[in-house]
């Protein structure tokens, strides 16, 4: 059976399953690294992270369970789940919110030359958001145990962040996990998140593709999860903050 690394609309999705009939969708390669085909995954410099032992230790015992990653479909992250018996769904969040971006701006710009009736396109954040969302994220109710949301928060507008969160909130079973990684402070360089092992994660630099549009406040990421029934917060010396929500 073939991991698949499906593209839909702005969104990678990555599943343990073989492609559907029918579905039109081209593959992609997974990102890997040259330690992958060694498994030399240990070997290589890491991030201590309290926050995902919290989470791994939340789905203690928990046996093929379904687990959705919002960043790029990493080799060493699919492993890593799929070794334990999870089937993962990877939606590249971020990718597909500047994809969306890009859209809009086409939008607007075919509406300013004419092309469309100006009051046809609704550009406020609640209206962006809908439109954001009804592409992206297609999953049901309680279809996932875990959920890996790493730092897109940063990255979107508040109200889209706040539909995204209330959309996973619906997609995660009761008894379900979601870590998320929020900056203390406007990050330099913008990173994405590999794991590497049960307590360390990889800060993976990447271009500037999207720049950071606010730094959240506890009680703001506390009303933002409020769907969920605990919390847990760790700190590090890198001012990231990684919280872990038990729903």
């Amino acid at each position: 059976m073939s991991l698949l690394s499906k593209l839909g609309v702005g969104a990678a999705r990555a599943t343990l399953e073989q492609q559907r009939p029918g579905d039109g969708r081209t593959t992609a390669p997974l990102h890997t690294t040259s330690g992958d085909a060694a498994r030399g995954i240990a070997t290589r410099p890491g991030r201590f992270s309290n926050g995902l032992k919290e989470f791994l230790w939340q789905l203690e015992g928990l046996r093929r369970g379904s687990l959705l990653d919002a960043g790029p479909p990493w080799q060493d992250t699919l492993n890593f789940f799929i070794e334990r018996g999870f089937k993962v769904y990877t939606e590249d969040l971020l990718i597909s919110w500047i994809e969306f971006q890009r859209q809009e701006e086409q939008r607007l710009k075919l509406s300013a030359a004419g092309g469309e009736p100006a009051a046809s396109v609704d550009a406020s954040p609640s209206a962006r958001a809908e439109r954001f969302l009804a592409s992206n994220l297609p999953y049901a109710r309680d279809t996932f145990d875990a959920v890996l949301l790493w730092d897109v928060l940063d990255y979107v507008d508040r109200e889209a962040a706040t539909r995204v969160v209330s959309q996973l909130t619906k997609m995660v079973r009761s008894g379900g996990v979601m870590l998320a990684v929020f900056h203390m402070r406007l990050p330099e360089q913008l990173h994405r998140y590999r794991v590497l092992d049960g307590q360390n994660l990889e800060l993976v630099p990447a271009p500037p593709i999207a720049q950071p549009r606010q730094i959240y406040q506890n009680r703001e990421i506390q009303d933002l999860f409020q769907g969920f029934r605990s919390s847990k917060f760790f700190v590090g010396r890198d001012q990231l903050r990684e919280g872990v929500f038990t729903k």
